[in-house]
């Protein structure tokens, strides 16, 4: 990834300066979320809304834990698309036919009726989401050489892509679901991911040569060898769905124990490798607590799609005069506020240099930020419905919470890592968000009416009691990773 390419010099400056490929990775990016998001913000509504309504009646608990599992699927699929691009296809290969998978998944969800169309859908957007996911960012890199000032400032491009499709996306399915329901919305994010295909599609020779490179690639005599290990894995999950061993019920809880065993696996083989010396040892020690912290958040923050969806449905104010604004258009409010406040904190950071807090702080003001948020909606209990300012403010923290770990645990996640295991430590701070995205599914189930003042207290006050912890380790990960904030 550190080639320079024709894209990177000279006069080729043909998107705010950066190489000309970045616009169309940016565009790609921005309308596999615009689908991805505006899917999403109605997956839990089709589920649970009776059937009358357009949706498949499905118990809500349920609907919401399967939310979260699809959710954890699709942050655990992202290794699976690393494995195929270091190993076999290549990054820009893999993010095509990612793509690819996305629009037959969001097609399936359109026009195949039920429980066929919802499981087909949504396994294909799964996978096809982890896997545009890994590659997009790894193209991005590959656009730079590791000395270029630009990589910052091109990734923060990108970054406001996919914050923009996040916005856009479920304004414009909510509103096409209300007027025709879910299925033209999911029609929506289709045609939103096939324009997002098509400028790929005609931007891909603007890609650097080192784009189609596969990394690692495995030796021709360990193909069968793979081949037969994947097709046993199929086997093994079509064998334990069918012998009901994994039933809906319980497909987040197997989800979770699935990453969990994934993640210690990994730290293992990371901890007790010879190609590690004692100071990259220390560093992987210290990246644990940083581990539990994000997946504690993702937890609390990724309820935005499970409990707060359900919330809005039915306990918030969304009369704007006359108008009612669609339920699903509340996931569009944490974007708004990203692409507001994303730049306001990178010039912080920026400001503050080597004053700036430490990572563990920040991690831990991200908890308690966030813990406070829920914390917040416990005044909102007396009142017969929520006002809309009120969730915008409880969303505005969440988002402050965000910019204090998002970022910051990509970042942490690669000056932690071990030479010999930079993408390892990315897939794993990957596996802590895919842990926290099937937990929110797993946790909405007990927001359940009479229940709801213990539910935010137990999610607001262990986010918060979690938060002052990892402030108060500061001094001892600060041993661990030396002079690495």
């Amino acid at each position: 990834m550190s080639t320079v390419t024709s894209s990177t010099t000279g006069t080729d400056k043909t998107f705010f300066g950066h190489p000309r490929a970045l616009a169309n990775l940016f565009s790609v990016e921005m309308w596999e979320r615009f689908s991805f998001y505006g899917m999403q913000a109605l997956l839990a509504y089709y589920m649970y809304y009776e059937v009358t309504a357009g949706g498949l009646g499905m118990d809500q608990g349920l609907a919401l834990s399967l939310v979260g599992a699809y959710g954890g699927a699709v942050y655990l699929s992202t290794i699976l698309g690393a494995w195929l691009s270091d190993r076999l296809f290549g990054s820009e290969r893999v993010l095509f036919f990612s793509a690819i998978g996305i629009m037959a998944g969001h097609v399936a969800l359109a026009l195949l009726p039920g429980y066929v169309g919802l499981t087909i859908g949504l396994i294909l957007v799964a996978i096809g989401s982890g896997g545009l996911k890994a590659n997009a960012v790894a193209l991005v890199g590959s656009l730079y050489s590791k000395e270029d000032s630009r990589i910052d400032a091109g990734f923060s491009l990108f970054y406001m892509g996919v914050n923009v499709g996040g916005l856009l996306g479920p304004l414009l399915t909510g509103l096409l679901h209300k007027q025709f329901g879910f299925h033209v919305g999911f029609g929506a994010a289709a045609v939103g991911m096939a324009i997002g295909l098509l400028i790929y599609s005609k931007g891909r020779k603007n890609l650097p040569e080192t784009a189609g490179l596969v990394a690692n690639p495995l030796p021709a005599g360990e193909h069968k060898r793979y081949i037969g290990i994947f097709a046993a894995i199929v086997v093994l999950i079509v064998l334990v769905f069918a012998l009901k061993i994994v039933t809906p019920a319980n497909l987040a809880s197997t989800i979770a124990y699935v990453v969990i065993a994934a993640s210690v696996v990994y730290f293992v083989l990371i901890l007790r490798s010879k190609k590690i010396d004692a100071t990259e040892r220390k560093h992987v020690w210290a990246f644990i607590p940083f581990y539990i912290g994000s997946a504690a958040f993702w937890a609390l923050f990724q309820q935005q799609f499970t409990f707060i969806a359900a919330y809005s449905d039915t306990r918030l104010d969304r009369h704007l005069g006359g108008w009612e604004m669609p339920a699903s258009w509340v996931q569009s409010i944490n974007p708004v506020f990203i692409i507001l406040l994303a730049s306001v904190f990178a010039g912080l950071w920026t400001k503050l240099g080597n004053r700036q807090p430490r990572t563990s702080v920040k991690f831990g003001l991200a908890l308690v930020v966030v813990g406070a948020a829920f914390l917040c909606f416990i005044p909102l209990e007396s009142l017969e419905m929520t006002p809309l300012l009120a969730l915008v403010g409880i969303l505005l923290l969440c988002t402050i919470a965000e910019l204090l770990l998002s970022p910051i645990g990509q970042a942490v996640a690669t000056k932690l890592a071990p030479a010999a295991f930079g993408t390892q430590m990315v897939a794993l701070f990957f596996l802590s968000v895919s842990l926290g995205t099937t937990l929110s599914g797993v946790l909405a189930g007990y927001y359940v009416e009479g229940n709801e003042i213990p539910y935010f207290i137990a999610m607001g006050g262990t986010a918060i009691v979690l938060g002052l912890a990892m402030i108060a380790a500061t001094p001892a990960l600060k041993k661990l990773m030396g002079s690495v904030l």
